[in-house]
């Protein structure tokens, strides 16, 4: 696990999260937004700025598109990301189509407010044609990591409506989930129903940054929201383009897991959880999950071994500076 600034713990993390239009009109004018919404995000004194889904790019943009767009997490675009976020003094999540090998990913990318690059995130839970057709999956749950005292982990659009993903990265250590995404009507109910539950059901704050506007076919719906650990919005935006800011206090924590001890509450003789295991598990083919069938115990262990076994094993942490 990489750290960043551990030591120096932070009681309370601002975030400001970009609500806006999906890029129609290039890289160099959504570097020219985002430069625009990091500068808004430094006057509200946050500490990270999270932005959509293929927010440099666009989300539903084809195939071909996204190929010609993409490039590895030490190409130019990024490179002028990072700028940005020093130059601004903040952190910044954004999305961009990674290129590796002959492959093409959905990744998110944490860069500090120094301009180092300390995480990268490839979206595992890609969603209907759009994503199958645009992206490779990734094969492991983003790995934890520190910043400002706080332990983090990205999560991108769709996979944070799996509750395993939030219960994984929960058992794991970590304190915030910062999630970008694309999300479209009618699944509003996503930011208003899953994501305040994933937060409530696991005693950590959720972050869901999302787009506005139209897309091809695609509606965004808007409503980004920050979530406390109790499962209440701490900010949330409406269907118009802003950054909305958010504070996120440490001590929430442990009052909210004091009063509903959900991780430390597990029955792990009815579902054995073994978050400690160091080596991955393969996933059950043999045997499937079926709810309440006869073999769910030992599927779901199997699978929950695999998923934290997984956070622990990949680590595509990096810290790189741009010049």
């Amino acid at each position: 696990m990489v750290t960043e600034e551990r030591s120096q713990a932070q009681p309370v993390l601002r975030l400001s999260l970009l609500q806006i239009e999906p890029a129609n009109r290039g890289i160099a004018d959504s570097l020219a937004a985002l430069d625009r919404a990091a500068a808004e995000a430094q006057s509200q004194q946050a500490d990270i700025l999270i932005t959509p889904e293929m927010y440099l790019t666009g989300y539903n943009i084809g195939r071909k598109a996204v190929r010609a767009a993409a490039e590895p997490l030490t190409g130019p675009t990024l490179g002028a990301v990072a700028r940005i976020a020093a130059e601004r003094g903040l952190a910044i999540v954004v999305v961009f189509p990674e290129l590796a090998g002959d492959e093409v990913f959905n990744t998110a990318a944490f860069i500090t407010r120094d301009g180092d690059l300390l995480s990268s995130y490839r979206k595992t839970h890609l969603y209907g044609e759009v994503d199958e057709a645009q992206f490779s999956a990734g094969d492991a749950l983003g790995e934890p990591f520190d910043y400002l005292g706080w332990r983090l982990a990205m999560a991108i659009c769709f996979d944070i409506e799996f509750p395993e993903v939030a219960r994984a990265h929960a058992l794991a250590g970590v304190d915030a989930i910062l999630t970008p995404t694309a999300n479209m009507q009618p699944f509003t109910s996503v930011s208003t129903r899953l994501v305040p539950a994933r937060a409530e059901e696991n005693g950590v704050f959720v972050a869901y940054a999302n787009f506005v506007g139209d897309e091809s076919r695609f509606e965004y719906c808007g409503s980004s929201c920050v979530v406390g650990p109790d499962g209440e919005d701490i900010a949330r935006a409406g269907t118009d383009a802003e950054v909305l800011a958010a504070d996120l206090q440490h001590a929430e924590l442990a009052r909210v897991r004091g009063l509903s001890p959900y991780l430390s509450s597990l029955r792990t003789d009815l579902y054995p959880v073994r978050p400690e295991t160091e080596e991955p598990m393969s996933a059950p083919t043999s045997k499937p999950v079926t709810a309440f069938g006869p073999d769910f115990p030992f599927a779901y262990d199997e699978w929950i071994t695999h998923e934290a076994g997984l956070v622990r094993s990949r680590s595509r942490l990096m810290a790189r500076r741009w010049q």
